[in-house]
Order: C-alpha cells, then structure tokens, then sequence
C-alpha cells in the first residue's frame, strides 16, 4: 500500500486498516511458526505498513489538534 493511498483515508478508516494489518501480520507469524509460510518477505511489507498507517493517523490527530486550537 502506497503512503498516498493511506493519506486518503480518514482516521476511522485508518484504525480499520491497522487492525486488519495486525490481524494479518498475527496469522503469518503463526504460519511461519508452523513452517507454512511461503512468501516471508509479506512479513516485512505489513510491518511496515502498519507503521505508514499509524504515522499518518498521528499526523491527522495532530492537524486536527492544531486546527481546534
């Protein structure tokens, strides 16, 4: 996922996508963990979307902080 698909996104939308992220990353750890994992660079490509998704969240949360002040 591209950091400008995630910018597009509202902040609900936002914690909707990183739990599905953590969701994921969970099962793939297990698979993984069972020897079942097959592509183990997806691990590495979730990881970080999760974090591209919480950046921009705390960035909203910020701009929209700011903005009420």
């Amino acid at each position: 996922m591209t950091p400008s698909e995630i910018r597009e996104k509202n902040l609900k939308e936002l914690s909707v996508l990183e739990k599905d992220l953590r969701e994921e990353l969970f099962k793939l750890r297990m698979q993984n963990a069972t020897g079942q994992l097959e592509k183990s660079h997806r691990m590495t490509e979730v990881r970080r979307d999760i974090a591209r998704v919480a950046t921009v969240a705390r960035q909203k949360k910020a701009a929209e902080k700011g903005a009420k002040a």
